[in-house]
């Protein structure tokens, strides 16, 4: 049967045999997943310009992983155990971002990631959405995953559009909103959450997937894990190693910027309403002035 996207749907459960693709004289390597993780700033803070140059001031809030490339992080796991372990599937935590990002990195080793990869340089202060998926193209083609990972959008800006861009820029079958993942060999099938329900759509790795919040619970690193992240590598890799032009990221070579920016005023004083016996009738005036009613 073909769902509204002209996908193939199927009924069957995840598969239990290892996925695995065939290399150069017929044997046989672990599938390879690089899960796309963002630092940004804690949710719960307030978030502030610099006035310097327009761009989020990152001093000013506690950094934390992106909560939805947690869900990422925790659905490359569980495909790694699906399929019988490291041996017949690694995952990878890529990240871009200034020094302090590696700790989003860590955290993904912590909670079990095999390795992982932070693109840091300096020009890359200020990059848009465009510019840094320029940067995550790169260092995927440099890594030739089977299957990216990530979050369906970040918290700190909302758009949801580098998985798109991604996808777009490396080449791959973009597998968006997904609600399910399932590995089936050589094919991907997720479950794509929309407002009617989900469609059933599949494609052939190499693919990218970005997942949505309800798709798993995110583990908590254990001590065991914490204790094991510090011996595993974390390759550090600059703008010219990845063969990206300086001049094509940062400020200078963003698509977009903010021009101009204002505090939020502060808080009025709310309207008492005394109630002498017209009290409804007060309150129902005053909801229709703001257009409430």
């Amino acid at each position: 049967m073909t769902g509204p996207l002209g996908s193939a749907e199927s009924t069957t459960g995840p598969t239990s045999r290892r996925a695995r693709r065939s290399a150069a004289g017929g044997a046989f390597v672990a599938v390879k997943i690089v899960v796309c993780v963002k630092q940004v700033p804690d949710s719960w803070a307030e978030k502030k310009l610099n006035p310097a140059d327009n761009t989020l001031d990152r001093e000013a809030a506690d950094a934390v992983v992106n909560e939805l490339d947690e869900y990422a992080v925790e659905e490359a796991l569980q495909i790694q155990e699906r399929l019988g372990g490291a041996d017949a599937c690694t995952v990878t935590v890529l990240t871009v971002g200034p020094e302090k990002a590696v700790e989003s990195v860590r955290k993904g080793l912590q909670m079990g990631a095999d390795d992982g990869v932070h693109v840091v340089d300096d020009a890359l202060h200020g990059s848009d959405a465009l510019a840094t998926s320029a940067v995550l193209a790169a260092a995927i083609d440099r890594l030739a995953p089977d299957l990216v990972l990530m979050g369906s959008e970040s918290t700190d800006a909302r758009m949801s559009v580098v998985p798109a861009m991604l996808a777009e820029r490396t080449g791959r079958p973009q597998l968006t909103f997904a609600g399910k993942v399932e590995l089936d060999g050589a094919t991907v099938r997720i479950q794509r959450v929309t407002d009617y329900g989900y469609d059933v759509v599949e494609a052939q790795l190499p693919a990218l997937v970005s997942v949505v919040e309800k798709i798993n619970e995110p583990r908590y690193p254990s001590f065991k894990g914490i204790m094991a992240a510090k011996k595993k590598p974390v390759e550090t890799l600059s703008l010219a190693d990845l063969g990206v032009e300086a001049g094509a990221v940062g400020l200078a070579g963003s698509w977009s910027a903010v021009q101009d920016f204002a505090a939020r005023p502060p808080r009025a004083a709310g309207t008492v309403v005394t109630d002498e016996g017209d009290g409804g009738t007060k309150v129902a005036d005053f909801l229709s002035a703001q257009k409430f009613i």
